[in-house]
């Protein structure tokens, strides 16, 4: 299927690219909102690569911050929010964490850099040209995930991207090529070396954006993650094993409307994990985070948690609620929507408990706020999750 002729591209990234073409600067929209675009999922958070160094782009705009600006990347701040704009770069070193970029690249080169062929697609929003060197339309059309050029160079290059090729799995229900899927595995005694606020952001956006929860955990251990990282997670056939011999339920369950509510990270780690504290510590979350975490465990007891989740799950009148998990087989859908009821009904709790010991203030006052740039461990622009700028977001 031919690329289509035009995208909607928001107004503010179109005043962006052009404010730099006009100063001579090439500008192309790049990144996930471009493969989420193309997917027909909703995405407005389009970031810009440029001919522009990041001195230029800081000269050519008023309001911008510095977000990684050593590696290339300056986030605009537009009437509706922040956009990075990435100069385009070629990467001189790296060591499976860091990398050494050099400006004055190609966009050809800085497709090259990215890590899947989905993620090195280029659209100029002015003149309504693509770039698509690798493939990445086509891999879109197989539902598939495929490292540009050598996976196993791609890998050692940065080894979070292990864990962002399971991420896109799980999220869009596609299958890895099989090379990279081969390199993946061979790479994964790297993950070791990561680090741990680097990990603990992968893990919980695969929790936030994963159509089955129950095949974002099996990846995790399939590739060898898990044993890395999270030992402590419960793998979805023990726990079904379990469900069957324990027979009971850790949380009540609320109304159809919990199923709706946006998954919580830490709550669903708490409910997939033996020692969900301990995990919650070696990824370095917050104080705040493990507290939670650590309230669930006291509501449900030690022996209960992913055997109470399914049992929960499977008293549930489901309902395929997202349309994208008519692919997924019964028991997935199961343990997804049970994994939500529960997730809500201990964040209930724990806001209960919170409440007795923090006094309410006596007015709230309604805030609007920008949305901030993304001060990330992941480089949206260049798809690599590089450590150049912070980890928190």
């Amino acid at each position: 299927m031919p690329l289509p002729t035009t995208l909607p591209i928001p107004d503010d990234v179109l005043r962006i690219a052009r404010t730099l073409e006009d100063a001579g600067y090439e500008a192309w929209c790049v990144g996930g909102a471009i493969r989420d675009t193309l997917l027909g999922e909703p995405n407005t958070d389009f970031d810009v690569a440029t001919a522009a160094t990041p001195e230029v782009v800081q000269r050519l705009f008023k309001h911008t911050v510095p977000v990684g600006e050593r590696f290339g990347t300056v986030a605009v701040r537009t009437a509706q929010r922040y956009h990075e704009v990435t100069t385009f770069r070629r990467d001189v070193e790296t060591d499976g964490r860091h990398a050494v970029v050099q400006f004055g690249a190609s966009l050809e080169e800085d497709l090259a850099r990215r890590d899947f062929t989905i993620n090195a697609i280029a659209f100029h929003p002015l003149k309504h040209e693509w770039r698509d060197p690798f493939h990445g339309r086509a891999d879109l059309e197989r539902r598939l995930i495929r490292a540009v050029g050598d996976p196993t160079a791609r890998f050692r290059e940065d080894y979070l991207r292990i864990l962002r090729g399971i991420r896109f799995v799980a999220r869009f229900d596609f299958k890895t090529e099989p090379l990279t899927w081969t390199a993946a595995v061979e790479a994964v005694p790297g993950l070791a070396n990561l680090s741990a606020e680097r990990v603990r952001e992968e893990w919980f956006k695969g929790l936030r954006t994963a159509r089955s929860v129950r095949r974002l955990v099996d990846l995790w251990w399939a590739v060898g993650a898990a044993a890395v990282w999270i030992p402590e997670l419960v793998q979805t056939s023990e726990a079904a094993g379990a469900w069957l011999q324990h027979r009971s339920a850790s949380f009540e369950i609320g109304g159809e409307g919990a199923t709706k509510a946006p998954r919580d990270p830490v709550l669903l780690t708490a409910l997939l994990c033996r020692d969900p504290v301990a995990v919650l510590a070696r990824l370095k979350a917050s104080k705040a985070e493990i507290a939670r975490a650590a309230a669930v465990v006291a509501k449900e007891g030690r022996n209960a948690r992913a055997t109470g989740v399914l049992e929960a799950a499977s008293r549930l009148d489901i309902r395929d609620h997202n349309r994208d998990l008519a692919a997924q087989d019964a028991g997935s859908r199961c343990l997804d929507q049970g994994l939500e009821v529960a997730a809500t009904a201990a964040d209930q709790d724990a806001e209960l408990a919170h409440s007795k010991t923090t006094p309410s203030p006596s007015t709230t006052l309604p805030s609007t706020k920008l949305v901030s740039p993304r001060r990330s461990s992941e480089c949206s622009t260049c798809a690599r999750g590089l450590t150049c700028v912070s980890t928190a977001r």
